[in-house]
This record gives C-alpha cells, structure tokens and sequence, in this order.
C-alpha cells in the first residue's frame, strides 16, 4: 500500500514539474483596450455563437510555442534567450490591418496583423528559433506570420457559416491602432482551465544590441 501512495505521489510531482510554455512579446494596457473594441465591433457583425473570444488581457504575439517543459530547464531556456537577445535592439511594430487562417473563405482563426519595420522582428523570431532548437525543441517549419488572434472559429460551422463568418472580418477596416515599443520578450506559462486559459509571466529578458 505504501508503495502505491509513494508511486502516486511521484507522478502528481512529476506533473507539478511539467509546465506548458511559450515565448512571447507582451503587450500594453493601450493596445488591449483597442483589441477590445475590435472585438466588440465584430461581435455585432458575426453570428452570435459562431466565434470564442480571446480574453484581451490575455493576447500577445508568439514567436515560439515551446508546450510541455520541465521546470527544471528553465534555466536553460533563459540562457538560451540572452544569448538570442543580445544583438537585437528594442524595435517598434505597429499593429494594423485583420485577417483570417487560413483565409477570408475558409476561417478558423480572426487576428489582427503586426508589422515589422525593417525585418528586426523576423530576425528577433529566427534568432530565437536558432537558440532553442539545440534544447530540443524543434524549428518552426511553417513561415511566421506575426499576429494577435482575437477568436477562433467554432468548430461546428458549415462551410456557408464559416464563409459569413470570413465575410464579416473582411468587411471590417482595421487601420493603424498602435505602435509598440518592445524592449524585451517573456517566457510565458500556459495553465488551462474550464473558464479558459490563464497565462503568467516567468521571467523576461531584454533586448540588447551589442
């Protein structure tokens, strides 16, 4: 019976330590409150039903999605990360236009584009990739597309309702609502619950440019 109890107890440890993470730049309390009114304006333009919302506190731009990782190789990944941070400066990214994966006609995802200036974004995500991949997480295949992903299309939809969906989102002009200043990227943890997912920050490091 011990036995059993101390088995238990492992695996409860074990799974305390895995932790489901993700690196990320955070966005400012400016930029979350104008994802909110897009939301909204959308809301009135899609069926209702049809989308699940991304809390906007909680949206951010990914550049590499790591999942399962042991708590004990954050370490790591933040060494990794100073190493890949220290040629980059602070850049600028200014959010506008919409769109949907894969598409207008077909759509699973409803985001809100981020451009880069210069190509320093591009570089700051394959710098990352390059850095992180030797921990064994591997490289990215798919192109990075930077964006926010405001909801997700239910799964349920017929094709004619994912089409009016699509619709809906093109007919939507999103112009230039924010320019951020990014001075540092953050190793995110993802914990998921019945409500939805809660995101909290673990660390972060600055860019640097050497």
């Amino acid at each position: 019976m011990s036995s059993r109890r101390d088995d238990k107890a492992a695996q409860q440890t074990e799974q305390v330590d895995i932790l489901r993470t993700f690196i990320a730049i955070e966005l400012d309390e400016p930029v979350y409150i104008a994802l909110s009114a897009i939301q909204e304006e959308l809301k009135g333009r899609v069926p209702r039903g049809s989308v699940r919302w991304v809390n906007p506190s909680n949206i951010h731009l990914t550049l590499k999605f790591l999942g399962d990782t042991p708590a004990s190789r954050l370490s790591e990944i933040k060494a990794a990360l100073e190493e890949a941070c220290a040629g980059i400066p602070p850049l600028d990214l200014t959010i506008e236009g919409r769109g949907c994966f894969p598409n207008f006609r077909r759509p699973n995802v409803i985001w809100v584009a981020v451009r880069d200036h210069g190509g320093m974004l591009a570089r700051l995500q394959r710098v990352v990739e390059e850095h992180i991949a030797p921990l064994g997480w591997p490289t990215e295949k798919r192109a990075f597309r930077p964006h926010l992903t405001l909801g997700r299309v239910n799964r349920r939809l017929t094709s004619r309702e994912r089409a009016v969906v699509g619709a809906a989102v093109e007919s939507l002009e999103v112009e230039q609502i924010a320019t951020i200043h990014v001075t540092h990227v953050s190793l995110m943890r993802s914990d998921l619950h019945p409500s939805g997912a809660v995101y909290t920050r673990l660390f972060h490091v600055a860019l640097k440019d050497q």
